[in-house]
């Protein structure tokens, strides 16, 4: 037969160079299927006895180990460049699969053959891509080798899908579970894996945030475990900081719950040849069994949790739900909802008297339509206030039992973080100890290993001393916060709600927490006057009805009883000791700032209040010029006399210039004061 084919070979065929194509579809085929291998190289013999000498036979082998369905084939697209560019005069494989396992590549590569002119190949028989009878032949066995890969993995589904369906398939589980001899699903039997587990289910669920559940991971020196999942330690558990994306992997995996899921994931093919994985709805998974295995929370928990996270993930998008408490002062962070649109509404922050202050507004069809008013903003600061006197008067009956249990909570907190980072020392002890026995048994001669046995001893007692040191810092600190005064003084607020609310160390996220224990949200409406509608957990509400706030402009303005007093003051006393006289009164400006001579300047010229000198002019005072022509001497003779008390002046502003009475009886005379008549000394 081979004879017969011969004539299929021509002499432009024998210039150019044959190209073998070698590939396995995985490595472990490459490690056990060796024969395959073996047939696929003898192929190099059927090329020479074609005639074409064996340095001119090219072996293509870069994809053994690689899919025929991957798009990342260095080898193939080698030989696709090759035969494109002439080079190639036959291809040879041992079957079409070898080739291309998708009608696309297969047919790709057949049209290219035909316009070089390129033979193809196979265990079979020889091939001229450009004749009809064996261009249909190849394209028959290429169909054929893609309906193959179609059945063998519609068996490989149905086998996976019939297990995933009854719950019996095996899966790589996440930290925390194992599989025990009867390929049940178990809890990890290593405690310190189960209690950081539970700590971070503790934390979350007080913190209501994922990045605030690192945080307090790494506030306590917790450690998180994970599997490595490449390397040559792939499967082992190593102990790292906690991060954000763990913490989400955690709360979102089902099998936290005792649930086995299966299809939660869809995967598609890019244009690229780039796998795209997407989510799916819960209602199109193809398996959710709960109570499949233990689990560490129950599904309601479970339940809580994703929505939690929801709610979190919606606070940055267009609906902008409730997000969790955060460190601003705004009491109705994420809980305030506007009267008009319906939707939630936004905060933002301004500084008044030095005090950041929230205002709650609805921008939404603002920014989304252009040109169009913002719905209403409403100023924050009455509004939290009459709030928050709501919520001491709905909530402080039962705050000696909250409280006890805030305090319960601390102390179990606390305890756990403690057995946690104890089991931490624990496992580096056990580690130096392994490390120290591995090295007490090497053979003291054979350097190379004692050595390397000998320095990762010396890492391990490290890790031990800093994970005492951080053990023994931590206690320390652990102890200063859960000190016995400070449980007193837990046990004192127990009955006293309106203290522990309003007391400076109680931060702005404490506050928002409890608010969100109570409060389910609060829609605002402004016209006429503010309308507070309090929607209360379980159902009940509370309508408030509160003036408007008033606006900045009418804020910066000075109370009128001020006003009243500096006007009354300004008979007698200049702008310097007016200030003086409203600092002393505990009266501050409406910035919260003491008074000045400049203030007071700004207020009376503001409000056309008459200086002193005017008052004292219109109550017939003289200026100095004037009392010295009524004395009948000269304005330095008169200055003299004012100097050394003989004439008496009443300053009117703040540089001692004074004006003087009207002369009387009693005033000096031009002369008389030589000879001490008044008192004074001669001149």
């Amino acid at each position: 037969m081979m004879e017969a084919q011969h004539h299929k070979v021509t002499a432009a065929h024998l210039r150019r160079n044959a190209y073998l194509y070698v590939r396995q579809s995985t490595l472990r085929q490459v490690l056990e299927n060796t024969e395959s291998t073996k047939r696929q190289y003898a192929l190099r013999e059927k090329a020479v006895a074609l005639g074409w000498p064996i340095e001119r036979v090219i072996v293509i082998d870069a994809d053994l180990g690689l899919s025929a369905a991957s798009a990342d084939r260095e080898g193939f697209q080698k030989l696709v460049t090759d035969v494109s560019m002439g080079r190639a005069g036959i291809v040879l494989g041992l079957e079409v699969s070898r080739l291309a396992r998708s009608s696309l590549d297969w047919y790709r590569l057949l049209e290219i053959c035909g316009l070089t002119d390129t033979l193809i190949s196979d265990e079979d028989g020889l091939y001229d891509p450009n004749q009809f009878n064996d261009r249909l032949l190849l394209g028959l066995k290429g169909t054929m080798s893609e309906a193959e890969l179609h059945i063998l993995r519609a068996r490989m589904r149905g086998g996976t899908l019939s297990k995933a369906k009854r719950g019996e398939l095996k899966q790589r589980l996440p930290v925390g579970f194992v599989y025990d001899q009867s390929d049940h699903v178990v809890l990890d039997p290593d405690q310190q894996v189960q209690q950081a587990i539970r700590t971070l289910f503790q934390t979350f669920k007080r913190t209501g945030s994922a990045f605030m559940t690192v945080r307090a991971f790494n506030e306590q020196a917790l450690q998180f475990p994970r599997h490595l999942r490449n390397g040559p330690r792939s499967g082992g558990l190593i102990w790292a900081p906690l991060t954000h994306s763990a913490v989400l992997h955690v709360i979102h995996n089902p099998r936290y719950a005792g649930a086995f899921f299966y299809g939660r994931t869809q995967t598609r093919m890019t244009p690229n040849g780039k796998l795209r994985y997407r989510l799916l709805p819960r209602d199109e998974w193809h398996s959710l069994i709960r109570d499949a295995h233990p689990g560490y929370i129950t599904w309601d928990e479970y339940e809580q949790n994703a929505s939690r996270l929801t709610d979190n993930a919606n606070a940055y998008g267009e609906d902008r739900r409730k997000s969790p408490p955060r460190e601003g002062p705004a009491l109705l962070q994420g809980l305030a909802i506007c009267g008009i649109c319906g939707k939630r509404m936004t905060v933002r922050y301004h500084v008044y008297r030095h005090r950041v202050t929230p205002e709650y507004t609805c921008p939404r069809d603002c920014i989304q339509n252009a040109g169009t008013r913002m719905c209403q903003n409403v100023p924050g600061a009455g509004l939290d206030k009459a709030v928050g006197a709501l919520l001491l008067e709905t909530v402080t009956p039962m705050m000696l039992e909250v409280a006890l249990t805030v305090q319960a909570e601390l102390e179990t907190r606390a305890s756990d973080a403690d057995r946690l980072r104890l089991q931490q020392v624990e496992r580096a002890r056990y580690e130096a100890d392994l490390a120290q026995r591995r090295y007490m048994r090497v053979d003291p001669d054979n350097r190379l290993v004692a050595d390397t046995l000998e320095a990762e001893w010396n890492r391990k007692l490290r890790e031990l001393s800093a994970a005492q040191e951080s053990y023994q810092r931590q206690n320390q600190v652990d102890g200063a916060i859960l000190s016995e005064e400070q449980r007193a003084q837990i046990r004192a607020l127990a009955t006293d709600f309106p203290r522990l609310w309003q007391d400076p160390h109680t931060s702005d996220r404490d506050r928002k927490r409890i608010v969100r224990l109570v409060i389910e949200d609060v829609t605002l409406i402004r016209a006429d006057q503010l309308t507070v509608h309090v929607r209360f957990k379980g159902g009940a509400s509370r309508t408030l009805v509160m003036p408007n706030p008033l606006p900045a402009y009418k804020l910066r303005v000075t109370d009128n009883t001020v006003l009243r007093e500096i006007d009354r003051l300004l008979d007698e006393h200049t702008d310097k000791q007016i200030a003086q006289i409203l600092n002393d009164k505990g009266i501050r400006t409406y910035e919260g700032h003491l008074f000045t001579n400049v203030n007071v300047y700004e207020l009376r010229r503001r409000h056309g209040l008459k200086d002193q000198h005017s008052r004292m002019r219109e109550a017939g005072m003289l200026t100095l010029d004037e009392v010295a022509v009524a004395l009948g001497v000269c304005t330095a003779t008169a200055k003299t006399w004012k100097q050394r008390g003989i004439l008496k002046g009443h300053p009117y502003n703040d540089k001692a210039q004074c004006l003087f009475d009207r002369p009387g009886k009693d005033a000096p005379v031009k002369g008389k004061h030589k000879f001490g008549r008044y008192g004074a000394q001669k001149v």
